[in-house]
């Protein structure tokens, strides 16, 4: 995975190129999907589950949405570490459209940490991520994207970089630079930049040519 990851970002690590990008939740129930594509726009990640009892009702629709305006797009999952494991999460995720494909459209899953710790030590957060990667590696053969920002992942983690070889990092900083990433990542392979995008959602954005971005989701 270490040398997929340097593959696919070599050239996206000196920034010398980016792919724009978005993030959306039922919380858009209005998305222009042509309109995004149009405005350069290339993939979207969509939110798909949360624990293991809660499926988002806009998922299907903002996935066929996605599909048919030619976006690579992926679901992602909202962690609870608290509330039940790693596994059965990353499975009630792959259930519920979370999956992968290699049909070269579709990326891998993300696993969204952010919000406080639920009560869980350092160790404890960290054995969790494992359990969930590792379970959603064994089902689809690919790790999940993590997201997150620099202050939930030092807290919540201890500044962990037990997943930087494994895990594409999608960080989580609204600023006008990137900053450095949290965990000993070198570089974000997505960055969100802002909570606000023009057709719907979050911005984001690829740190990569479209080439690499294609990578990432062909595997």
């Amino acid at each position: 995975m270490k040398s997929f990851l340097a593959t696919i970002l070599g050239l996206g690590s000196l920034t010398l190129a980016a792919v724009p990008g978005f993030d959306i939740s039922h919380y858009q129930s209005s998305v222009d999907f042509a309109a995004a594509y149009s405005s350069g726009a290339r993939f979207v990640i969509i939110k798909a589950t949360e624990g293991t009892t809660y499926k988002d009702g806009s998922f299907s629709s903002h996935y066929a949405g996605a599909t048919n305006a030619g976006l690579i797009r992926g679901g992602y999952h909202f962690a609870h570490p608290g509330s039940s494991s790693g596994a059965a999460q990353a499975n009630y995720f792959i259930a519920n459209g979370g999956g992968w494909s290699k049909d070269g459209i579709t990326l891998p899953g993300m696993l969204d940490l952010e919000g406080d710790c639920e009560g869980l030590s350092t160790s404890a957060i960290v054995s969790w991520i494992k359990d969930f990667s590792d379970t959603y590696h064994s089902k689809t053969g690919r790790y999940p994207l993590l997201y997150t920002n620099p202050s939930w992942w030092s807290s919540c983690t201890g500044g962990s970089s037990a997943f930087v070889n494994t895990n594409p990092l999608v960080l989580a900083r609204y600023s006008s630079s990137a900053g450095t990433p949290p965990g000993g990542w070198p570089y974000y392979t997505i960055w969100q930049f802002n909570d606000a995008y023009q057709y719907g959602g979050d911005s984001d954005t690829f740190n990569g040519d479209l080439a690499g971005l294609k990578k990432l989701a062909s595997g």
